[in-house]
């Protein structure tokens, strides 16, 4: 029986990258009979949904498939009757991510894109947009699936879940595909010939192997991570693991662990870029302009090598294959964002947790990992709550529980000095923070000013 075409809307667009999605899309088209693209994205990133979707469609027609790729403004004009949505977006465009890098920064503390302050601002910008996007597509693509990978990619899907109420929804990342990309070449072997299981949340879980035979491989992946390429992503410093904690875990952590068990190198590491070549937002951006006017290029028509520099690569590939799983109920391994429903014993039935998973037509069905020993219960819990009280404070504005989650968040100082820099992030985004405006005009009144000037500044005159 024929399958029906399907038709794909990809929200953040104009992201650099695009062309990695549509290269998935057009390597799978045998399995995935796309109809229609649509590439949405807002008026400030107008310049790069023209370019990126040039460069789209280019790709599509030096396939051998008839595809059209539909630019717009509107998300209400692209989202009727599509399959699948893709959310890429942020809120802000880089130059918020640079803010939050910059700002913590100048306290002395992390300023991380999914870490520490940064990344709780990420979500207080993140989920209410979303939540409106999910508002659009129960009225204009009902049966639809969404597939996020907008980061914080776990907090935003838990937002879509909990309190959009679309149950239609995984969370995806890259960090995962890059460990079972890296570690069967450590062996000389293909995927298929491993057996991993995941457990944990985004960008905070933990790994474990066997091979095909059931015998456990753990152990020397961690000596191999001391001696080799461990694969970590290219946008997180690559400061060795105390192998001593590594060991008695026999758990293989994801690289932004570094972030919490290596806190002291990471900060130190990321204080020195801060006052010497930008953060990794400002070098993201020369990336991303240089990749911008590769795509301008009339001849080019793939996906080009310097992409690989942005530290997301893989994200897109997965969307793909998560897509292509459903489609097709292949039953694919995956690792993804979705409701634990059980799989880790230790935290909330409606969870969202990052954990290996089986991608059917029906979505993620995640497999049981069990429990977790002591220390990284007591981590994964303290972060879930964190979580928690990120997401319920970007509902609902409550200056309250944000100050609760970063007094619970390591990467930040605790007591006035949390409260000065939470401050001061918020009236620094205060464009993209509706739900704080009376307490942003409140602050405001008191005189608390944000850093933005000195921020935007040094983006335009350097170091």
């Amino acid at each position: 029986m024929k399958k029906k075409a399907i038709k794909i809307v990809t929200i953040g667009g104009g992201s650099s990258y695009t062309p990695e999605l549509m290269e998935g899309f057009i390597k799978r088209y045998e399995e995935l009979p796309i109809q229609e693209i649509w590439l949405v994205d807002i008026e400030e990133g107008r310049e790069k949904l023209e370019i990126v979707g040039a460069m789209a469609q280019r790709m599509w027609d030096a396939s051998p498939y008839d595809v059209k790729v539909h630019l717009t403004l509107d998300r209400r004009e692209a989202l009727p009757g599509a399959d699948f949505v893709t959310t890429q977006f942020r809120v802000g465009l880089l130059d918020a991510r640079i803010k939050d890098e910059r700002i913590p920064f100048s306290h002395g503390m992390l300023g991380q894109e999914t870490n520490g302050a940064g990344g709780m601002f990420k979500a207080l910008r993140t989920i209410p947009v979303i939540l409106n996007i999910v508002e659009d597509m129960k009225e204009l693509c009902p049966n639809a699936w969404l597939i996020n990978f907008t980061n914080p990619s776990g907090m935003v899907t838990q937002a879509v879940i909990k309190y959009g109420k679309w149950k239609k929804c995984i969370g995806l990342c890259n960090v995962p595909v890059g460990a079972l990309i890296k570690e069967p070449e450590m062996f000389g072997v293909t995927e298929r010939d491993l057996v991993h299981q995941f457990a944990g949340l985004n960008h905070f879980h933990w790994h474990k192997v066997t091979d095909a035979q059931g015998n456990d491989l753990t152990d020397q992946i961690i000596d191999k991570m001391y001696v080799e390429d461990s694969g970590t992503p290219a946008n997180i410093h690559d400061v060795k693991f105390l192998k001593e904690q590594v060991k008695e875990m026999q758990l293989i952590p994801c690289g932004y662990h570094r972030y919490y068990y290596m806190q002291d190198e990471m900060l130190t590491h990321g204080l020195e870029e801060f006052n010497g070549i930008g953060t990794r937002g400002e070098q993201v951006k020369v990336t991303e302009a240089e990749l911008l006017e590769l795509y301008k290029d009339p001849n080019l028509n793939y996906k080009p090598e310097q992409l690989t520099k942005r530290g997301g690569t893989h994200y897109s590939d997965a969307a793909c294959e998560c897509i292509n799983s459903i489609y097709n109920d292949k039953r694919t391994h995956m690792v993804v964002s979705t409701e634990n429903n059980g799989a880790i014993t230790e935290l909330p039935y409606d969870s969202i947790v990052e954990i290996s998973c089986i991608i059917t037509g029906k979505g993620a069905m995640p497999l049981t990992w069990g429990k977790f020993k002591s220390a990284e219960r007591g981590w994964v819990q303290s972060m879930k709550a964190m979580e928690e009280c990120v997401i319920e404070s970007a509902v609902t504005g409550n200056y309250g529980l944000i100050l609760q989650a970063f007094l619970l968040n390591l990467q930040v100082k605790s007591g006035a000095c949390a409260q000065e820099l939470l401050d001061e992030l918020l009236v620094a985004h205060k464009k993209y923070l509706p739900q704080f405006a009376k307490k942003i005009e409140e602050l405001e009144a008191t005189g608390v000013a944000s850093k933005d000037a000195v921020v935007m500044d040094l983006m335009v005159n350097g170091h």
